[in-house]
């Protein structure tokens, strides 16, 4: 039985839509978004050391990936419609590589398919050495890179509470996320190795300094879709502008079930 929180909006029926937060955040950064959602069967899942699920020592993408299927499983069904934003993209593509069968659909926010280069691992891991060290807040300096300009100007409430979900993000959850992200692989592969008829949604923020047009670009080429670009929205577009990712996930999940 999977160890992982699974959060279900709904008795799920059918094919259920699965969202995969971002780092380092929660299933809760979700919430605008399932709002919106009425009538889709959608299931929240924490990530290991965050939310409400356990965290793990062993670092790695693909358990994780292998007990998200696990859990779609237990919940009665064969397949779901994965969205993953930013690290959630990451599972969600370790899943079309581990278990590409058990994808219906699959929506890929604010990520990229590509391994981290050199610095960018290096930066990772010396997160995980600021939370050995005990440093307080280690994720707080990442609020700027994770909105968009035009939300840090307008939009107080979200910044607040991404501020205070930084403050309070958990050692054990920093740890394992950035060891296991730092360890991905390239799965630009996987995810053209997926039959040509899935139904698959690519988006980033036109303001998202952390995933490029090009990242974006080379996903939807792989996938056969093109990207939607979401104006006056960063990284966190699950937060930035719930409206449009619920609509977009609603007609993809719609596609999905058809």
């Amino acid at each position: 039985m999977s160890t992982l929180a699974v959060h279900a909006e709904q008795p799920v029926t059918g094919v259920p839509l699965v969202l995969l937060h971002a780092f380092p955040l929660d299933s809760g950064m979700w919430d605008e978004v399932a709002r919106r959602l009425d009538g889709v069967p959608v299931v929240r899942i924490d990530a290991p050391g965050f939310g409400s699920t356990p965290p793990r020592s062993e670092a790695g993408l693909e358990a994780f990936a292998l007990d998200v299927v696990a859990a779609i499983r237990e919940l009665g069904a064969e397949q779901a419609v994965l969205a993953g934003l930013s690290m959630g993209g990451y599972v969600a593509m370790a899943v079309a590589e581990e278990a590409p069968g058990a994808l219906a659909g699959l929506a890929l926010l604010s990520t990229k398919a590509s391994a981290d280069p050199e610095p960018a691992r290096a930066a990772r891991l010396e997160m995980v050495a600021a939370v050995e060290r005990g440093e307080p807040e280690p994720a707080a300096g990442m609020l700027e890179k994770l909105l968009g300009a035009t939300t840090l100007r307008e939009r107080p409430d979200v910044v607040d509470r991404v501020r205070r979900a930084l403050a309070a993000a958990p050692g054990e959850g920093l740890v394992w996320a950035q060891r296991s992200m730092a360890q991905r692989p390239d799965r630009l592969a996987a995810l053209a190795a997926l039959p040509e008829e899935l139904p698959a949604l690519v988006a980033r923020g036109a303001e998202d300094g952390l995933m490029s047009p090009e990242d974006a670009d080379a996903m939807a080429d792989a996938l056969g879709t093109d990207v939607v670009e979401v104006a006056r929205a960063g990284h966190l577009l699950a937060l930035e502008d719930p409206a449009t990712v619920a609509a977009a996930l609603a007609d993809l999940h719609r596609r999905a079930t058809a």
